[in-house]
């Protein structure tokens, strides 16, 4: 089976990350959607809620799973068998970084290929950390995520306190 890992923090999943996974999936048998665990960020989301999210938009396609993973990627991807890592590039300025991690990964694990994806353009410009400031703010972040997100992002935010009878 062609299997590859899409990784990252995912905190909150882009309509620009759907993209990519979507386009993933029509060239790899299986994807996995890799959320990320780091100890040195403090994510909005949990690990736990992060897959949840993406589970519920993703579900539709059975060549998507999401799980999460700690550690180093390429240990992770060869542990579960993977052929590829996908990243997805929004601009010219995200491109030195993650060539850099395709490079040091290829040293890691050289049987483990780096396939850059770009999002379609109307997503190029969107960002996890953006979209969290945007929401933080109360603006309307209805076109950057799917709604699942939006809603989530509204509640960690901006709570409604509970009704009373």
């Amino acid at each position: 089976m062609l299997r590859a890992v899409y990784p990252g923090s995912f905190d909150p999943i882009t309509n620009g990350h759907l993209d990519v996974i979507e386009r993933a999936s029509h060239i790899f048998e299986e994807v996995l959607v890799a959320v990320a665990q780091n100890d040195q960020k403090k994510p909005l989301f949990s690990a736990e809620n992060r897959i949840a999210l993406i589970e519920t938009v993703t579900r539709h396609n059975p060549r998507i799973r999401v799980t999460s993973f700690d550690g180093l990627l390429v240990d992770f991807a060869t542990s579960v068998s993977a052929v590829a890592l996908v990243r997805g590039l929004r601009a010219v300025s995200d491109f030195e970084f993650e060539f850099q991690m395709a490079l040091m990964n290829r040293k890691l694990q050289p049987k483990i290929e780096t396939i850059f994806l770009t999002p379609r353009e109307e997503f190029s410009y969107i960002s996890s950390r953006v979209v969290k400031e945007i929401a933080r703010l109360g603006g309307d972040v209805t076109g950057f995520v799917p709604e699942n997100v939006a809603f989530a992002l509204a509640d960690a935010y901006h709570p409604q306190p509970p009704s009373q009878p």
